[in-house]
């Protein structure tokens, strides 16, 4: 069982970056899995980032380059950095946890994963 919370969404100008914080009910270390995805109300889920026990990274075509995932083992949260912000990103973004990594596809995210609320982030053109 393990609760997540995101925080540090804004607005933010094209160009801009910003930080995203999953703060975690237990130990980051302890959890196999982390992801962050987002979703608009067109477009739906889609997944950005995984980090994999140890150090597995996966990024989606869209982001790479730009976002970083990473843990804060001291703080126990996840992580996203994201840099050169375009209005496309406009998205609530939103964190998942799991044995296996959370993903997203057709509409929808895998049930067997822990899911937070998510943060809004607005992308001015």
């Amino acid at each position: 069982q393990v609760r997540l919370v995101e925080s540090g969404g804004a607005s933010v100008q094209a160009g801009g970056s910003l930080k995203l914080t999953c703060t975690a009910s237990k130990r980051v270390a302890d959890i196999r899995c982390m992801g962050w995805f987002r979703r608009t109300p067109g477009q739906g889920p889609q997944d950005l980032a995984t980090i994999k026990n140890p150090d597995i990274l996966t990024y989606a075509d869209s982001v790479k380059g730009r976002f970083t995932i990473s843990k804060d083992y001291a703080r126990n949260t996840l992580d996203l950095e994201m840099n050169s912000l375009k209005p496309e990103d406009t998205a609530e973004y939103f964190c998942g946890a799991g044995w296996n990594c959370p993903t997203c596809s057709g509409g929808t995210c895998t049930t067997n994963s822990y899911w937070g609320r998510g943060t809004q982030v607005t992308v001015a053109s």
